[in-house]
């Protein structure tokens, strides 16, 4: 059965997005316990209670089998056979020792020695590992679902939404925005290309609420003079990451997103988040962050 979970492993093709498309790869040589740690800290939190749990389980399985090679080493063992055994072994592993169940032979102390030796590394790794899940910066930054374009001051511009959402202070926000599409030079080769896209404010002091980056699509912009069909065929995507310094832990933040091209709505607007209410507050609302309205009375800005 091991063995068959083991191959199902190895064979089990890993999945990546990159410009907006799934790339399935295949022909790497993967076992259980490569990058173990990377693992380890990426995994889903009920996953890795659950491989923590399966570990310490099969861990006192075996040492109890262990110590019922001698039947008598275990003083008062209740109750008697697997199970005793295995009970002992929880209280040994986890360094317990209630003194009910006490080891009477050497052959049941030189077990014991081993598993508690055993037991404090598995206690390290595992608190080290929630220790580092728990520390690890994650950025609470959402993105809107759809970067729109529209025209901005008479020039075409590209606009996508950010919003901070434990509104407390990012330090020195720097965002980077990119084109990633598919390129054939001249010689007929096909290559995919990331470049650069100028935005016209990338940094911002005091990130707290929202952010609204934008692109000029002018003559140094990759956009101009394409059409949304053309980027279509290239397989286009937008790629927006913004990194900072969260006040409260002084942590480097870091979030990324990727839309593909499709996803860009055209000759569209967003719905302002800021409003006042009766008491003259302003209000941000959040409710309306990924909404988008058709502007039908613009043409359309890269015509």
């Amino acid at each position: 059965m091991l063995d068959k979970l083991v191959l199902s492993f190895r064979r089990r093709p890993r999945v990546v997005r990159f410009g907006g498309r799934p790339f399935v790869s295949e022909g790497l040589k993967e076992h259980f316990w490569d990058d173990f740690y990377h693992r380890a800290l990426t995994m889903t939190w009920p996953a890795f209670f659950g491989l923590a749990t399966s570990v310490f389980l099969i861990l006192n399985a075996v040492f109890a089998m262990i110590y019922q090679v001698d039947p008598g080493g275990i003083a008062n063992q209740y109750p008697k056979g697997l199970a005793g055994a295995f009970f002992f072994s929880v209280e040994t592993l986890a360094t317990v020792g209630y003194g009910d169940m006490h080891p009477q032979s050497i052959y049941t102390h030189l077990v014991a020695t081993v598993e508690i030796i055993v037991g404090m590394g598995n206690i390290a790794v595992t608190t080290g590992l929630i220790f580092a899940r728990f520390s690890r910066p994650r950025a609470k930054i959402v993105f809107g679902k759809h970067p729109i374009v529209r025209t901005i001051d008479g020039k075409p511009t590209l606009m996508m939404r950010a919003a901070n959402m434990r509104l407390n202070l990012i330090a020195q926000a720097s965002a980077q925005l990119h084109l990633l599409r598919m390129h054939a030079t001249p010689e007929g080769f096909q290559l995919r290309r990331i470049e650069d896209m100028k935005l016209v404010r990338d940094r911002h002091p005091v990130f707290v609420l929202s952010w609204n980056l934008m692109h000029v699509i002018d003559e140094s912009s990759p956009l101009y003079g394409v059409s949304p069909e053309s980027l279509a065929a290239s397989e286009a995507a937008v790629l927006l990451t913004i990194e900072g310094v969260d006040e409260t832990t002084s942590q480097s933040m870091l979030a990324r997103q990727q839309w593909d091209i499709k996803e860009v709505r055209w000759n569209h607007r967003y719905i302002d988040l800021v409003r006042r209410d009766p008491n003259g507050i302003n209000v941000i609302d959040y409710t309306i962050f990924d909404e988008v309205l058709p502007l039908d009375d613009e043409a359309n800005p890269l015509s």
